[in-house]
């Protein structure tokens, strides 16, 4: 997975690469805050990033806030870290208001820093689970829809008229128009109407062939 780096400390984007890239992952390093936005707004961009609170041209809560209004576009998340020596809870609820999701106080502790990263890809993983199962909901919706509205059905037959113009059997009708499987059963209005006196038959007759 790519992650972004948006550090103007040299020592500490050093540090940063080195761990990440130890780590296995991609590490896109910037610099300062406008090449970490523009980084992010490439198609392939990251998917999280690390930023520096203090940088020069945007500093990392502006990054993100910029982000975030991104997204509301259609864009995907980017899951956002915050690298701060401001570890009051004043400044730690600041970031969380301008949409950071997770921070880490400098000096930072790389399996501290290790364990972040760690969460925002099984954020991100979630995320992407979750709209698949989206996806699919709509999918069934939509196909739920189709069966909204007038639908031809032969009084005598029960056979349904489908959208090109042919009558087909009830249950033919809807394995094509849905993912429904039919199992057959006997309802109790058929069951007396119909089977029970055939079985009647079959015992009266069986009871005269012994007699």
């Amino acid at each position: 997975m790519r992650v972004l780096i948006a550090e103007d400390d040299p020592v500490s984007r050093q540090l940063l690469e080195t761990f990440l890239r130890k780590w296995g992952y991609e590490a896109v390093v910037t610099a300062d805050g406008p090449q970490a936005l523009m980084q992010l707004r490439q198609p392939n961009a990251p998917r999280i990033a690390i930023l520096d609170w203090m940088m020069p041209g945007l500093e990392g809560l502006e990054v993100v806030r910029a982000m975030r209004e991104i997204e509301q576009d259609g864009r995907s998340p980017v899951y956002c870290i915050i690298l701060t020596a401001l570890n009051t809870s004043d400044s730690i609820l600041r970031g969380f208001e301008a949409g950071a999701d997770d921070y880490v106080t400098k000096p930072f502790n790389k399996d501290e820093l290790r364990a972040r990263v760690r969460v925002g890809v099984r954020m991100l993983d979630l995320r992407q689970k979750l709209a698949g199962r989206v996806a699919e909901l709509e999918e069934a919706l939509a196909k739920v829809s189709t069966l909204q509205g007038l639908l031809p059905i032969c009084s005598y037959c029960k056979k349904i008229r489908d959208d090109q113009n042919y009558w087909t059997e009830v249950e033919s009708y809807f394995e094509k128009v849905s993912d429904a499987e039919f199992s057959h059963g006997v309802c109790p209005d058929c069951y007396q109407a119909h089977l029970q006196p055939k079985l009647e038959q079959l015992r009266a007759g069986g009871t005269g062939s012994t007699a």
